[in-house]
């Protein structure tokens, strides 16, 4: 049986998707492995140079960042931006420039365990747990001013501009989310507005920044539409996972906080009675496996998942301005891997 996506990015007609039947995770059907492996070499020497950036004589700022940077995470956006580069004809994408978006996301994560007063992150306590709120904050400002400084000094003045525009989309995201926070009247298009701001803008950036870097204007355009999309897809894709044990982290954070992803938009308007009692208060810890079930049942993972899909979908589409490469078949298969992921 088929699902139709009801989102503006998943117009197509798909078979049911990958990855969880009934909040049970499933393997995926792409191996993103040899796509990686087009960039190994690339990832490599900006992990290095990851490090040396954020180096400074005040030494709590590096300590920290060092700190976030070890404790692991997908290195998606610095792959990203190599296989984009590689894309355009680049044959040795900056590994300077691959730092650039992971440091905006190093920072942005420490300034969001401050803001929600997280006490864990990949699986070791916060930074501001170890260091305090304020040390926090500004290393996270030390991240942030780093890669505008290293994008516009290695990439140039489009690209600089362009990262800057994309830090102030995502404070505007965040600042959305934060005042509509428990508002179980949002829309779909309030909650994509919301995703697009906070995380595709970054993606978006990361995918293009290679081909703005050589002036290659219309390149530039499709990988920042690709980006654009599957950075839409991931994020639907993680809080879809949200509902997916054995990931690691704890399951049902989101219906936890009363936080409005797509999810529990589609479950809102399939389980009777949830948007009565998540409108009263937060689940307590005794209501929350029979709430988790009713969303599950209600297909509404599946609805989301389907969505985001539709948006990698998109992805692939906004690819085919570009010459066929190896590098531009990788990132097809990352951007349908992205939705299938586990973890």
């Amino acid at each position: 049986m088929s699902n139709v996506s009801m989102l503006a990015g998943g117009s197509a007609r798909r078979t049911s998707p990958q990855g969880l039947i009934r909040g049970v995770l499933r393997a995926p059907s792409v191996d993103p492995s040899q796509a990686l492996a087009l960039v190994a070499d690339d990832l490599a020497q900006t992990e290095v140079e990851l490090r040396r950036i954020v180096e400074s004589d005040v030494r709590a700022l590096p300590q920290i960042a060092h700190y976030l940077a070890d404790s692991g995470g997908k290195r998606l956006r610095p792959a990203l931006t190599a296989l984009g580069a590689r894309a355009v004809g680049v044959e040795s994408p900056s590994p300077i420039l691959m730092c650039c978006g992971e440091l905006i996301h190093l920072g942005s994560l420490l300034h969001d365990d401050v803001v929600d007063d997280g006490e864990t992150r990949r699986g070791r306590p916060s930074a501001q747990m170890l260091h305090g709120n304020a040390v926090a904050v500004l290393t996270g400002d030390h991240c942030v001013a780093r890669a505008l400084l290293a994008a516009i000094e290695h990439g140039g003045a489009a690209a600089g501009a362009g990262l800057a525009r994309t830090v102030s989309e995502m404070s505007e995201g965040e600042v959305l989310q934060l005042q509509r926070a428990g508002n179980l009247d949002v829309t779909v298009e309030a909650y994509l507005e919301v995703i697009t701001r906070k995380s595709a803008s970054l993606v978006a950036w990361c995918s293009s920044v290679g081909a703005l870097a050589i002036g290659d204007t219309r390149s530039a355009d499709a990988l920042a539409r690709f980006g654009h999309s599957v950075g839409i897809a991931f994020q639907i894709a993680d809080d879809v996972l949200d509902f997916a044990e054995g990931t690691g982290k704890r399951a049902g954070a989101d219906l936890r906080e009363r936080k409005i992803t797509l999810p529990i938009l589609h479950a809102l308007g399939r389980v009777p009675g949830l948007k009565d009692r998540l409108r009263r208060a937060a689940p307590t810890e005794d209501e929350l496996p029979g709430l988790f079930n009713a969303v599950r049942d209600s297909g509404a993972l599946d609805l989301a998942l389907a969505d985001a899909h539709g948006w990698a979908d998109n992805a692939v589409a906004a690819l085919q301005e570009l010459p066929p490469t190896p590098a531009r078949d990788a990132l097809e298969v990352l951007a349908a891997w992205l939705v299938e992921r586990t973890v």
